[in-house]
């Protein structure tokens, strides 16, 4: 009987084979050894974390939101501009003061990076104003006033009309230029005390007259 296999032939002077599969142990392979599985991956799916994160960033959102099925009341796009403008007036005597000290102390190099700074500085000051305008926001309730308004830290004001003592309206030379005007709410607690910039003239005229009526009546228990 022939009995055939992969190995070389048997010896018997060699002595025993240790292993079986034609002298090559468990795993050896032509190859090589065999790699080693991977352990499993017991960490969560970026998409998972994501979606997560989403989730608890729109619940936080639910804090601040007008209620009663009203929508935020944005401000004047011209609120961001009448800030740079400002920006720029003070920006254009204290770089070009600052421009020349450098430049009779240090050259031309140190000049520019001076004027480079001071530009960088106000269109950070301009980027931040149009973030505070979109961030600003405020709805006219049944029994209050709610303001809403921060980039970095949201703050949301409640001010009900019992509770307003008087309206003030301000505007600045380049706000008056503009056609835009701050309205303040001032209760017994400044701590409700509230501010809405960048009101157009007209439209800070009529919120004035709405709030000084229902506070009014308010008080007399209308």
């Amino acid at each position: 009987m022939n009995v055939s296999h992969d190995g070389p032939p048997y010896d018997p002077a060699a002595g025993p084979q240790p292993h079986g599969h034609g002298g090559r142990p468990p795993g050896f392979s032509a190859q090589g050894p065999a790699p080693a599985p991977y352990p499993p991956d017991h960490r969560q799916p970026p998409a998972q974390s994501l979606y997560q994160a989403d989730q608890a960033l729109y619940q936080a959102d639910q804090a601040f939101t007008a209620g009663d099925g009203l929508a935020w009341s944005p401000i004047s796009k011209r609120h961001a501009w009448h800030r740079l403008l400002t920006a720029v007036l003070w920006a254009l005597p204290v770089g070009g003061v600052g421009a020349f000290f450098v430049w009779m102390n240090g050259g031309l190099i140190p000049t520019v990076m001076w004027i480079a700074a001071v530009v960088s500085g106000v269109v950070l000051i301009w980027l931040m104003a149009e973030l505070d305008r979109r961030a600003y926001g405020y709805a006219e309730r049944a029994d209050d006033l709610i303001v809403t308004h921060g980039v970095l830290v949201k703050r949301l004001i409640v001010v009900p009309y019992g509770r307003m003592q008087f309206v003030d309206v301000t505007a600045g030379l380049l706000e008056r230029w503009m056609g835009i005007a701050t309205v303040r709410m001032h209760t017994a607690a400044a701590a409700t005390d509230a501010t809405i910039p960048g009101l157009p003239a007209a439209e800070a005229s009529r919120l004035r007259d709405r709030l000084a009526r229902k506070g009014e009546e308010r008080s007399m228990g209308l």
